[in-house]
């Protein structure tokens, strides 16, 4: 990597997590010479026991897809040169968003929330996000997952002990409306648009965004003369970015970004 300048990695984190998921990968990749930044959403700049006890929290309740767009792109917009985004879950689906405007260098979308349009019936999919998606309830209140809900949603697969911790670390409140809107056409992507290079990664157990959902979301991308790469990895739930073994798919995103042509930002 380049040392005088080096290249920014934005990294974008989803619902019902702290942004403190990523302090890992930060040091990983500051280890390999770019520069991190991991933001948090906006009212969510706190301690996860804090945000905890601001639920039903009205601030975070209120937020929209839309508003969290603008977010990042002001963020993407005001760094000194175009940063290589990363995202996770919903964070992957602002990858591809902002990709699509030209503010990124290259995109990777770990377990993304696929683009408006996108769809699968498989069951671990409703379950998993029913209860998000709070229909019948307020959406003045923030949702909070149970732990049980939890263990199906994101953690599936690991033992209870790492279960109860990963929850205790990183799970917060959500705002309802954002994960309602991402079957609205404020996620809307063109599929056929031209686009810096995209890196779509799956996990074989992912219960909350399947694999099958993710390969979808992947083969929508027709522009032939743009760089769409897709990766399953086997055994990876929804806490990806924690689950034990993330190094693997730190350091594979880590070579894909350097066998990249050069880009000009």
């Amino acid at each position: 990597m380049l040392t005088e300048n080096p290249t920014t990695i934005l990294f974008i984190t989803g619902a019902f997590v702290s942004n403190k998921c990523w302090d890992e990968w930060k040091v990983f990749f500051e280890n390999k010479g770019y520069k991190t930044l991991a933001p948090a959403w906006p009212y969510k700049d706190a301690p996860v026991e804090v945000l905890r006890e601001r639920h039903p929290d009205p601030q975070v309740a209120g937020l929209r897809l839309t508003q969290l767009i603008e977010h990042f792109e002001n963020i993407a917009k005001n760094l000194p040169h175009k940063p290589i985004i990363v995202g996770h879950s919903i964070g992957g689906l602002l990858a591809q968003i902002l990709l699509q405007r030209n503010l990124a260098t290259s995109a990777i979308a770990i377990h993304s929330v696929p683009p408006q349009g996108i769809i699968t019936f498989k069951f671990s999919f409703l379950k998993a996000g029913w209860g998000p998606l709070g229909f019948f309830t307020s959406t003045k209140k923030t949702f909070m997952m149970s732990f049980s809900q939890w263990q199906y949603a994101f953690t599936n697969g690991m033992p209870e002990e790492w279960q109860e911790k990963a929850y205790c670390d990183a799970a917060i409140p959500e705002s309802k409306l954002i994960v309602r809107d991402t079957i609205t056409s404020v996620a809307k992507v063109d599929f056929h648009a031209p686009h810096k290079p995209l890196l779509l990664i799956a996990g074989s157990i992912d219960h909350t965004i399947p694999e099958s959902l993710n390969y979808s979301n992947y083969k929508k991308y027709s522009d032939k003369n743009s760089i769409t790469d897709y990766k399953v990895f086997p055994e990876r739930n929804h806490f990806v970015l924690n689950q034990p073994g993330w190094q693997e798919i730190a350091l594979y995103i880590q070579n894909w970004i350097e066998k990249l042509p050069i880009q000009n930002s």
